[in-house]
C-alpha cells in the first residue's frame, strides 16, 4: 500500500476521481442521447438520408470526442480500482511514488513524470497512449 499520501489527500483525490467519473458519464449520456455507442453511430449515419457524406466530418468529430471520453473514463475507473486495492499513487512502470501535486492535476495518472515522458517519447506500435 502506498503510504506517501495521507488520508486527507487520498479522500480529496478519490472525490475528484468520482466527480470526473460522473461528469464523463453525463457527457457521454448527453452526446449519445442515452443510447449505446453503436446505436448512436447508427443514428448519425441515418442522418445522411441521400447517401452522401455531408455529415461525415461531424460524425468523425463526434466519435473522436466519444472515444476520448471513454478512454478517460477507463483511466478514472482504473485509478479508483487502484485506490481500493491500495496501490494508488505508485508508478505502474517503476513503482516510484507519484507526487501529490501531479495527482492533484491528473488524479488518474498511472506513471511518474519521468516514466510518462519516456512512454510519450518512445511509443510502441499498437499501444494506446
Amino acid at each position: 500500500m502506498s503510504r506517501h499520501l495521507g488520508a486527507g489527500q487520498r479522500a480529496l483525490l478519490q472525490t475528484e476521481l468520482e466527480m470526473r467519473q460522473r461528469r464523463l458519464d453525463q457527457a457521454l449520456n448527453v452526446r449519445h442521447e442515452g443510447s449505446s455507442r453503436v446505436e448512436h453511430a447508427r443514428a448519425l449515419l441515418a442522418q445522411d438520408e441521400d447517401g452522401t457524406s455531408a455529415h461525415a466530418m461531424d460524425r468523425e468529430v463526434d466519435m473522436a470526442l466519444s472515444d476520448l471520453d471513454i478512454a478517460e473514463l477507463g483511466a478514472v475507473s482504473r485509478a479508483l480500482a487502484r485506490l481500493r486495492e491500495g496501490d494508488y499513487g505508485l508508478c505502474a512502470d517503476c513503482g516510484a511514488e507519484i507526487p501529490f501535486d501531479r495527482l492533484k492535476i491528473e488524479p488518474q495518472a498511472e506513471r511518474c513524470v519521468p516514466c510518462e515522458s519516456t512512454r510519450e517519447q518512445h511509443p510502441r506500435p499498437g499501444r494506446t497512449q
